[in-house]
C-alpha cells in the first residue's frame, strides 16, 4: 500500500517532531518516556508500527490504556487498564539500572557536540541566571537505557560547545568514554529538533546532521548551533508525516494540550 504523505503546509513543526520520535520506537521494545512530545510519540507508535512496544512512565505506570491524554507522568488516568503500576524504585532502579529499557526519551536545556546534557542550571554555579529542574530521572535514563532520543528546540544558546553543568552523560569526551565510566547504556541515538534530526558519528561520537526538516537549510542549522557539527555532503530531507499518522496524532491530543493546533 502506497503511503500518502502530508504536504509541509498541512502539518506543524511539533507534529513533525512527534512523528520523528515515534519512528524511533520499534515493535516489542521497552520504552521509557515522560510527558509532552515523547508521550504523544509513544502513543502514536503503539497505534501504528509498534503495537507490542511496552511504554513505561517514570512514576511507574506500564502500558497504560488511558482514555484521555495525561497531564503528567503521575496522572492517575494512566492507571486505566495499565499492565502494571509500580514505583520509582522499580522504574529507575530495577528496570533502568537493570538494563531492561531499550529506548529512553529526554529533553535538554543545553547539549554539547558529544550529546552530553544540562538540565540543572544556566550561568555560574554560585549565582546561576536560571535554575532548571535538575536531573529528576534524566541521569538514570541517559546512563542506563540502551539508546536515547533527545527532543529539544534548536537554538545557539542550547547547542553549546561547553555545558554550564553536566547533568546527564552522552558520549562524554568521545569514543569508549561511556564504557570507561562504567555506564551500561549505549548513549544518544538521535536528537530531534525543530530544524532537523541529528545522529552521532560512530567513530568520533560527535553529533552529525542527519536530515533537514522541510524548508530548513544547512546554513540555518549552522547559524543556530554553538559548535561545528558534522555535516555530510548530501543531507536528505526529513520524511514528512503520512496522512494516517497526522490523523492519529490529532486524535491522540484532540484538545492540543501538547501540540497546539495551527493547521
Amino acid at each position: 500500500m502506497t503511503k500518502k504523505y502530508a504536504k509541509p503546509e498541512e502539518f506543524s513543526t511539533l507534529e513533525l517532531m512527534a512523528v520523528c520520535g515515534s519512528r524511533q520506537i520499534k515493535n516489542g521494545q521497552v520504552v521509557f518516556i515522560g510527558t509532552g512530545l515523547p508521550m504523544i510519540a509513544a502513543m502514536l507508535a503503539k497505534k501504528t508500527h509498534a503495537p507490542a512496544a511496552k511504554i513505561v512512565y517514570e512514576a511507574g505506570f506500564i502500558d497504560s490504556n488511558a482514555k484521555e491524554i495525561a497531564l503528567s507522568i503521575a496522572d492517575s488516568r494512566l492507571g486505566y487498564r495499565a499492565s502494571g503500576a509500580i514505583g520509582l524504585i522499580e522504574t529507575l532502579g530495577v528496570m533502568l539500572q537493570g538494563g531492561h529499557v531499550d529506548l529512553g526519551f529526554v529533553g535538554a536545556a543545553q547539549i554539547d557536540e558529544y550529546g552530553n546534557i544540562n538540565t540543572s542550571y544556566i550561568g555560574d554555579f554560585e549565582k546561576p541566571s536560571v535554575r532548571l529542574p535538575g536531573s529528576g530521572g534524566g541521569n538514570d535514563i541517559v546512563s542506563s537505557a540502551k539508546h536515547i532520543v533527545i527532543i529539544m528546540t534548536h537554538e545557539k544558546r542550547k547547542m553549546v560547545k561547553k555545558l554550564d553543568y553536566l547533568t546527564s552523560p552522552g558520549f562524554l569526551n568521545g569514543p569508549a568514554a561511556r564504557e570507561k565510566a562504567g555506564l551500561i547504556g549505549g548513549g544518544p541515538l538521535l536528537v530531534v529538533t525543530n530544524l532537523c534530526q541529528m545522529d552521532f558519528d560512530p567513530k568520533t561520537k560527535r553529533i552529525r546532521l542527519a536530515t533537514l526538516h522541510p524548508g530548513v537549510t544547512v546554513q540555518q542549522v549552522k547559524d543556530n548551533s554553538g559548535f561545528d557539527l558534522i555535516i555530510p555532503e548530501n543531507v536528505p530531507s526529513t520524511e514528512p508525516p503520512t496522512l494516517d499518522e497526522l490523523a492519529l496524532l490529532r486524535a491522540i491530543d484532540p484538545n492540543g494540550i501538547y501540540i497546539p493546533r495551527t493547521k
